[in-house]
């Protein structure tokens, strides 16, 4: 696969199955109905690791625009590779969220929980508290990017699970930090799904909160920015 393609199919498998377990979760009526966040959790991590698995040998597997920036601030990645692969990464978001809708046509349309179908496309906060809000995503997203960075500092040497260290940190912060905003880290993971949730036919569907939409774009792409800088601090 060309980089390109392989952020698109990365960002799409990520979005397929994280979404997924998501609506499979929330949504009414589904085998997976009320399964709460350890399963969310535990699915999300997955999703993160089909993903970089798949895109890892082509793309470096960024699948996260806040990644792709922070590389490039600190000069780990070509500033002009960056909007080819945000494109990419978009592209991708906006095709796992229509596969995720495709599979749960029905459910949607069953739920009459319209912040239960907006959860299954993107973020939102458990208390909005817009600067609180915004620290949390920073902060979280900081780390995140400071953790792959010291993980892909060593020659891989895991083989076929080279994405499993990656995956596992994702699992940490949504157990540990996933509470007050569901943990986006990731603006493509939260944009392509909420413009899908505005655009596809979903009966009774409500607002896609286009107020909050910023805090899960811009803040993780001030914690990329933060947790790269420190890493270049202290190595």
């Amino acid at each position: 696969m060309t980089p390109f393609i392989a952020e698109v199919v990365g960002t799409a498998l990520l979005i397929t199955f994280g979404n997924g377990v998501v609506a499979n979760v929330v949504l009414s009526k589904t085998k997976g109905n009320g399964g709460g966040l350890i399963a969310i959790t535990f699915g999300w991590a997955m999703a993160v690791f089909i993903g970089v698995y798949a895109a890892s040998g082509s793309s470096g597997a960024h699948l996260n625009p806040a990644v792709t920036i922070g590389l490039a601030i600190i000069g780990k990645f070509e500033w002009a590779l960056v909007p080819s692969y945000i494109v990419a990464q978009l592209l991708g978001s906006f095709i796992g969220s229509l596969m995720v809708w495709m599979v749960y046509r029905s459910h949607f349309d069953n739920t009459a929980d319209v912040e239960a179908k907006l959860s299954s496309f993107a973020t939102s906060p458990s208390i909005r508290n817009t600067i609180q809000n915004f620290t949390t995503e920073l902060l979280a997203t900081a780390i995140f990017m400071l953790a792959i960075l010291f993980i892909a500092k060593p020659a891989n040497t895991l083989g076929a699970v080279d994405a499993l260290p990656v995956a596992l940190v994702v699992l940490a912060i949504g157990l540990s930090l996933g509470g007050p905003t569901g943990y986006a880290i990731n603006p493509a993971r939260d944009l392509g799904p909420r413009i899908m949730h505005a655009i596809l036919p979903i009966k009774n569907k409500g607002k896609s909160d286009w107020g909050y939409a910023w805090v899960p774009v811009l803040g993780p792409i001030c914690g990329a920015i933060l947790g790269a800088v420190i890493y270049n601090l202290l190595v």
